[in-house]
């Protein structure tokens, strides 16, 4: 069903009974992936729920469930909001690989240096071109990037030549293309899967930001962390809510606008804000394991070998219908636009 076709549905179901619309009690269910002790569900999704409420006088109802337990697999997530499976999604749209080719260029490495202003830079991407886009099918409430991503590892990686070999989780399909170029053996994996996966020895390490670290008890599994110097970044991943459009439509004009209010850029910013304050606390958690720094002569060769990575994407862009270059030169338009 398309757009136009739901919208119209959805005003004409509204309009015999405006005045119940009013005062109708709404509930909007966000299912996610991620434990009740991650920053995004207690730090983000708890705090926007209790607001949500306040702004709506209680008559919208947010109701979170975390680890999956409506079901399915987190790669399930984006089409469970798509098809009203659930009213709204948290996830991350590079877990279905190939499908969101636009907004996987904030992913790209060395991209990122200001998680805040990157992500204010992406929901401007899908404000004006993404939402009626690739993300068509859902009304995207936020789209975000977390900090820094790290190296956690079990032994210790302290120049480009100890990834080889190694199998190391990676997020994404950008991301498991760049530690293949750096070495390592890559191995794409959601978050949940990371604790079993080091403990089978399936995987050696992995990429996350400082503050995923406490959530699934990271530093206890690895003994060695790898951060970059300066204001680079090796990668960092997008994040969307996503929300079913005839939930969205369906909504009295009314509780739409305060929902409206209450979601879109500043949601974005305050997204990335939360991730980026607890990475110190990841980061402590941490203590007393070997934390090391690269310097910006080892940095700078990590730069020049994950070159290929961008040519990749930037051919993979042109069969899907887009100048990859463009959208790279765009994509660090925006970011410097919004710091």
């Amino acid at each position: 069903m398309s757009r136009v076709l739901r919208t119209t549905l959805a005003a004409l179901a509204l309009s015999g009974a405006a005045t119940a619309a009013m005062s109708q009690d709404v509930t909007i269910r966000i299912h996610h992936f991620m434990s009740q002790k991650a920053t995004l569900h207690s730090q983000f999704l708890v705090p926007f729920s209790e607001q949500i409420a306040a702004a709506s006088d209680g008559r919208i109802k947010v109701e979170l469930f975390d680890s999956m337990s409506l079901g399915g697999r987190p790669g399930d997530l984006y089409d469970q909001a798509v098809d009203g499976a659930v009213e709204a999604v948290l996830t991350l749209p590079g877990y279905t690989s190939g499908r969101f080719n636009r907004a996987e260029v904030f992913e790209l490495p060395f991209i990122m240096q200001d998680s805040v202003a990157t992500s204010k830079a992406l929901y401007d991407l899908i404000e004006t071109e993404l939402q009626d886009g690739e993300f068509e099918e859902t009304k995207i409430l936020a789209g975000w990037v977390h900090g820094p991503g790290v190296i956690h590892s079990e032994e210790p990686i302290a120049k480009l030549e100890d990834l080889t070999g190694k199998e190391m989780r990676g997020p994404t399909r950008v991301v498991t293309d760049l530690l293949g170029e750096l070495g390592a053996t890559p191995v794409g994996m959601p978050l949940p899967m990371i604790p079993e996966s080091m403990s089978k020895g399936v995987i050696s390490g992995a990429v996350v930001p400082w503050e995923v670290v406490p959530s699934i008890k990271l530093q206890e599994m690895v003994s060695n962390h790898t951060e970059l110097s300066g204001d680079r970044a090796l990668y960092t991943a997008v994040f969307v809510l996503a929300m079913n459009w005839d939930a969205y439509e369906s909504l009295p004009d009314d509780l739409r606008a305060i929902l409206d209010e209450q979601t879109g850029k500043a949601l974005s910013a305050l997204a990335a804000e939360v991730m980026v304050e607890a990475d110190a606390g990841g980061r402590a958690a941490a203590e007393g394991n070997n934390i090391i720094q690269l310097d910006e002569a080892e940095v700078a060769r990590w730069i020049e070998a994950s070159q290929p990575v961008f040519d990749r994407w930037v051919e993979r862009a042109s069969g899907k219908g887009f100048d990859g270059q463009a959208a790279i030169d765009q994509a660090r338009d925006l970011i410097f636009e919004n710091q």
